[in-house]
């Protein structure tokens, strides 16, 4: 299982993860409210603005401070170290 880090030392495991969206568009603003009422909301941006949205397979939707192309860029990191790892594992 592998892990993403969304800011100020939280992780979200990468399987789990459907969409990473900006909050700026109405749908999306709806789809937070909704999730609110719901309680499905996880907010970890320590008070700070809300600059990217995650939506995961369980229907949570968790609200980051970090840009969505930075947990972007983490996502593609973590999958090209993993098949470098396969690619040693099968060279040795």
């Amino acid at each position: 299982m592998r892990f993403i880090n969304i800011g100020f030392g939280n992780m979200v495991s990468a399987e789990r993860i459907i969409a990473l969206v900006s909050p700026d568009s109405s749908p999306i603003k709806r789809l937070i409210s909704d999730a609110k009422d719901d309680g499905r909301v996880i907010d970890v941006t320590c008070g700070r603005r809300t600059r990217s949205v995650i939506i995961t397979d369980s229907e949570h939707v968790i609200l980051s401070a970090i840009q969505a192309e930075t947990i972007s860029n983490r996502l593609l990191d973590d999958e090209l170290d993993d098949s470098e790892d396969e690619d040693e594992e099968e060279k040795g």
